[in-house]
This record gives C-alpha cells, sequence and structure tokens, in this order.
C-alpha cells in the first residue's frame, strides 16, 4: 500500500494495492502490521457503515473526551471527506485536509483522534464504511460547523442536506473558547 502524508499531523491518506482482472479486484482494507508500520497503531473497536444520498453532508464530528480515531472508506460512490485539527495547542489548528473517496481510487483517510471530521456525497449514494478505535458515546458527541469561515473548507456542493444537530454547530472560535 501506498501512505501519504498530509500537512496535518498524523492524518494520512492510504491508496491499498488492487488487483484486479476480468472478474472483479481484491484488495486488503486493513492488515494490522501494514498499518502499524505506516503508523496506525491503535485498536479498533468498532466498525460503521452509513448510505447517504447526493448532496448529504454529515459532520464535522468528534467527541469530547473519548476521541475516536477512524479509518474511513467507501464501498459505493463517491464523497468529500475531510478531517480538521481542532487541538489549541496544535500549529494546524483550524486547518483542514480534504480528499475524495471513492469506489473507483479505494482510498483510505486515517483520522486520528482528537480531530474533527465529516464528509459530503458526491454521488446518488454513497456508503461510507469506518474503523473507529473507541465506541460512540452519543452523550460525548460534539462538533464543529461546517461551513465556518475560519476552517474555509471548499465543499464542493452548493446547498447540503443537514442534520439539525449540524446546522446548529458550533464555530471553531466559539468551540475553543469552552
Amino acid at each position: 500500500m501506498k501512505v501519504i502524508e498530509t500537512k496535518l499531523p498524523g492524518v494520512l491518506i492510504i491508496e491499498p494495492k488492487v488487483f484486479g482482472d476480468h472478474r472483479g479486484f481484491f484488495l486488503e482494507t486493513f492488515q494490522v502490521e501494514r498499518y502499524r508500520e505506516a503508523g496506525i497503531d491503535l485498536p479498533f473497536v468498532q466498525d460503521n457503515h452509513s448510505r447517504s444520498q447526493r448532496g448529504v453532508l454529515r459532520g464535522l464530528h468528534f467527541q469530547k473526551t473519548r476521541p475516536q480515531g477512524k479509518l474511513v472508506s467507501v464501498t459505493r460512490g463517491a464523497v468529500y471527506d475531510v478531517a480538521v485539527d481542532i487541538d489549541p495547542a496544535s500549529p494546524t489548528c483550524g486547518q483542514y485536509v480534504g480528499v475524495e473517496l471513492n469506489d473507483e481510487n479505494h482510498r483510505q483517510l486515517w483520522v486520528p483522534p482528537g480531530y474533527a471530521h465529516g464528509f459530503c456525497v458526491l454521488s446518488d449514494v454513497a456508503d461510507f464504511c469506518y474503523k473507529c478505535t473507541d465506541l460512540y458515546f452519543p452523550e460525548d458527541e460534539s462538533g464543529l460547523l461546517w461551513n465556518d469561515p475560519e476552517v474555509g473548507i471548499p465543499w464542493p456542493i452548493d446547498t447540503p442536506q443537514l442534520s439539525a444537530k449540524d446546522q446548529r454547530n458550533p464555530s471553531l472560535r466559539k468551540l475553543l473558547e469552552r
């Protein structure tokens, strides 16, 4: 597999080796030794799978006291996936990495614990899969405003479909004041 470092500490783009022929393809979506060598050395405790339609934007989410690392990929369709550094002590606080993940490039994004994460759907439908390093605790969940102008994410959709909760997420400035 190819591991691509990004401008955010620990955030990695992973391009698995794909073996294909006229019958289809095969790839490893996770192999503990290879991922450990790439710097992903936390145990995964939960796998999630979501399906969304074109224009849905989910995020930007994180857990406050039990942060989850996430190894994310798309098994059907295409998404624009984003990680945002929300650590006030980090020199890259407020910066983001965005990458298209789809069922043709088979890319994965490693989002270490402590980052806000979200995605928007670019295809008619997308199946989004992710491995998490901690369990989901609804009472610990928080978020960052998807279109915070200080972060400046250039989402590739104009009018996203958002949950009521995601519409109310605070800006980075308000989040850091807490």
